[in-house]
């Protein structure tokens, strides 16, 4: 089974994501987002897969998010996408994607709704 997670080693609950695919027999893909941040047809496609927008993926505690005007409601997927790949410390994390679907999986035990059966 392919699985991908987008992961921040400093980050808690993306540590608890990688911890729980891991005691589910499951070696994913592991990529550290900051180092190699996703393009934009990968956010795009990550964003259609999970059905909630690219808004859902900010994290608003960033400085960029406050620097870029991020917080402006009529800013479109296309523009928050762009301040993501630009920024990649905007992305929330982590961002697990299995055959099953693609979940911010915030909290942690998030992940097993989208591990198989």
């Amino acid at each position: 089974m392919a699985v991908t997670i987008w992961h921040n080693p400093r980050c808690s609950n993306s540590r608890g994501a990688l911890q729980i695919l891991r005691e589910h027999g499951i070696d994913p893909t592991v990529i550290a987002y900051l180092d190699s941040p996703p393009d934009v047809p990968t956010l795009q496609s990550l964003v259609a897969a999970m059905g909630t927008g690219a808004r859902a993926l900010l994290r608003t505690k960033e400085d960029a998010y406050a620097a870029l005007g991020l917080a402006d409601p009529t800013l479109d997927d296309t523009t928050l996408i762009a301040a993501m790949h630009a920024h990649p410390a905007l992305i929330n994390r982590p961002i697990v994607r299995t055959p099953r679907g693609v979940r911010l999986c915030r909290p942690p035990e998030t992940v097993l709704e989208i591990l198989p059966a």
